[in-house]
């Protein structure tokens, strides 16, 4: 913990203030154009070891994290999980316990459990980075998003944001909807009634939904939280919410982001997800890696 970044670990948005976020989004838009440069390589966390866990299936954001420690210094450690002692019955506490006692310095964690993080942060010596767990957040896409969009439009303060599709079963959207309000966002959710959670206000017609927004933000359905009957119960997904470029149209100088994996054809149509002036789904992707630097950046800074 150092005095500019007050916090150990980083959980969730919950934890965060407007002005945390804007510190780390500041120190991400510095390592973005530091990317971008001839020498992408610096010694900052030289000497330290980043382990990442990743008790769920990923690709972009465990990828991101491991160049985003290695640009920076790190000694970076995958735990491969399908080949531990996890599948062996051993409990995640247990696990981290054992991890705690090789003196890591930075631990990075998915788990398909909410509140996971929180558990291992709780008996760990270094900080903790929630790479997503369960239904519970995944801070660093949300703070990746909102260095994407103000990257492109200057500023967060005044626009609108609409999250469609799987509310109900997104950790990112959690997120962002914390994100993005404490930066002065207004956000709309937008989805099927079953998909939208419980005491919550959203749009449930699409196309009324994103009429005049500044940002469209898709996700994908999330069949594998879901129950069999909910599942089956989506019928033509993509008929009713699919973004396709006839429905932009209702939102005619908004951008498109999806956090990804992408199911093209249902919810986001191809010309739509490649759209080089529309969308920022692969702007996306690069402010990834700034992001995540800048989060193992200020956690092991001292």
């Amino acid at each position: 913990m150092n005095s500019a970044f007050p916090h150990r670990h980083l959980l969730g948005i919950e934890q965060l203030s407007a002005d945390d976020i804007r510190l780390i989004l500041d120190e991400a838009d510095n390592w973005l154009e530091f990317n971008r440069g001839p020498r992408r390589r610096l010694d900052r966390m030289a000497g330290l070891t980043q382990v990442n866990a990743f008790f769920e299936n990923s690709t972009r954001t465990l990828l991101s994290f491991e160049m985003a420690g290695k640009k920076l210094g790190a000694e970076v450690v995958n735990m491969h999980v399908a080949q531990s002692s996890v599948q062996k019955g051993e409990t995640l506490i247990d696990t981290a316990l054992t991890i705690n006692a090789m003196r890591p310095d930075i631990f990075v964690m998915r788990h398909a459990s909410d509140g996971a993080a929180e558990e291992v942060a709780a008996v760990m010596d270094c900080p903790v980075v929630n790479a997503g767990d369960g239904r519970g957040e995944h801070p660093s896409q949300a703070l990746l998003d909102a260095l994407t969009i103000r990257r492109h439009f200057g500023r967060i303060e005044g626009l609108t944001v609409a999250i469609c599709g799987d509310i109900r079963h997104s950790r990112v959207a959690r997120s962002n909807l914390k994100s993005l309000t404490k930066l002065g966002a207004h956000v709309r959710l937008v989805g099927p009634p079953s998909l939208i959670p419980q005491g919550s206000e959203g749009f449930t017609n699409f196309d009324e939904g994103i009429e005049g927004v500044d940002v469209v933000m898709m996700l994908r359905i999330q069949r594998e939280r879901m129950d069999a009957a909910m599942s089956d119960s989506l019928g033509d997904y993509h008929a009713a919410y699919g973004l396709t470029r006839d429905r932009l149209a209702k939102a005619p100088q908004a951008v498109v982001m999806h956090p990804g994996p992408m199911n093209r054809g249902v919810e986001i149509a191809s010309d739509v997800a490649d759209d080089p002036e529309r969308s920022l789904i692969l702007k996306q992707v690069e402010a990834g890696v700034a992001v995540r630097m800048a989060i193992l950046g200020l956690l092991t800074r001292t």
